[in-house]
């Protein structure tokens, strides 16, 4: 039988990249199946998903603004749109399984799915459900996750604790160490930390490695610091002749940096924490807090709870920070048991895992259909 998917949602690459790493299972598991991607016109996924060789279409629609604007005024009629737009996809392409994966792009397609009887399989990167992800949720047939108590969103006798999709080259980091001295030219007998904010950059990391990054370095620790295109000329131009110090815009193999980092810090992004957790890497999480319903600071407290990371508060990173990361260096006993616990929360196959439920509800429906 040949199956057709289409994957929703979009808006960031939070949820852009679980989605081509979907699609690519999919593909893995049954070469013959026809997948369609539906996002939302003007974001980036109508230029990542084409690059990873799939097909897209986009909706006109737009998010709520959270403050008072015109933009929103101009809501309703792009909901409509893309409501009827949605309709036509479908009738289209005839689904067997429409999967969403969060961002307000997946809204109009899954509704539509879920009013036509289509079944559908939702995915949530996050601690915390996503809005357009709580309002389908009652209806979908599997909902995965990838942090324990989403009952709390979801109805329990459809959750899935698969984890997220993510890079699969950091799971192997041993065979990576002795590459990745040499690449960025570092001692192997000193330690490493790692600190990135995405590759925009995050503010608050960079201003607190601004003020400690010399005592990290007086302390014999070797640094990479990824800050984002939106910082890298005003701190490589201060920092980026220390010895013993990397001051890089984006890093593109990050497994090499995984592979010798003795700690990494970062913010609580759904993606970077499953990566984390594959990587089994000592963690110092900071939480942005400009993003929606604080979902960071839930992604970061669920690694707390397990003992599996620590948790600096954005407001008081720029004295506590360094102070976190040079403690942490030197007790050994505690890089260890960091280590153990966040490794224990790693979903190595949640690709495969997600992938299963997809073709698993787009064979049912197949089979009712035909």
């Amino acid at each position: 039988m040949k199956l057709k998917v289409i994957i929703s949602g979009g808006g960031t690459g939070g949820h852009i990249y679980p989605a081509i790493a979907i699609a690519n299972a999919i593909k893995e598991q049954r070469p013959e199946t026809e997948i369609l991607f539906v996002g939302a016109e003007g974001r980036m996924e109508m230029e990542k998903v084409p690059e990873s060789g799939y097909e897209i279409v986009g909706l006109p629609i737009a998010g709520i603004q959270r403050r008072l604007t015109l933009e929103n005024l101009s809501f309703p009629f792009k909901l409509i749109k893309s409501l009827w737009k949605a309709s036509s996809i479908i009738s289209d392409f005839k689904p067997n399984v429409i999967v969403g994966v969060g961002g307000y792009a997946s809204g109009p397609i899954m509704w539509r799915g879920q009013s036509s009887r289509i079944p559908t399989v939702i995915q949530e990167q996050n601690g915390y459900a996503g809005l357009t992800n709580k309002i389908l949720g009652g209806r979908a047939e599997k909902i995965c996750v990838a942090y324990p108590d989403m009952e709390y969103y979801f109805p329990k006798k459809v959750i899935s604790f698969t984890g997220n999709p993510v890079r699969q080259d950091i799971i192997e980091l041993e065979s990576k160490k002795e590459e990745g001295y040499k690449e960025w030219g570092f001692d192997p007998t000193k330690k490493v930390a790692f600190v990135f904010g995405g590759s925009l950059g995050a503010l608050t990391l960079n201003e607190s490695m601004a003020k400690g990054v010399q005592r990290l370095l007086d302390e014999g620790i070797q640094v990479i610091w990824q800050t984002g295109k939106y910082y890298y000329e005003k701190y490589h131009a201060e920092f980026g002749g220390k010895e013993g110090l990397h001051v890089v815009s984006f890093i593109k193999n990050m497994a090499n940096v995984y592979a010798i980092s003795d700690i990494v810090v970062a913010r609580a992004g759904a993606l970077s924490i499953s990566e984390l957790c594959l990587a089994g890497k000592p963690s110092i999480l900071v939480p942005s807090p400009n993003v929606a319903e604080d979902h960071q600071t839930k992604n970061a407290t669920a690694l707390v709870k397990e003992d599996a990371a620590i948790l600096v508060k954005d407001t008081e990173a720029r004295e506590q920070l360094v102070n976190e990361m040079l403690a942490l260096m030197q007790n050994e006993e505690k890089l260890q048991s960091l280590s153990k616990a966040i490794l224990q929360l790693g979903k190595p196959n949640a690709a495969n895992d997600i992938a299963n439920a997809v073709l698993e509800s787009a064979e049912r429906h197949y089979k009712r259909m035909n």
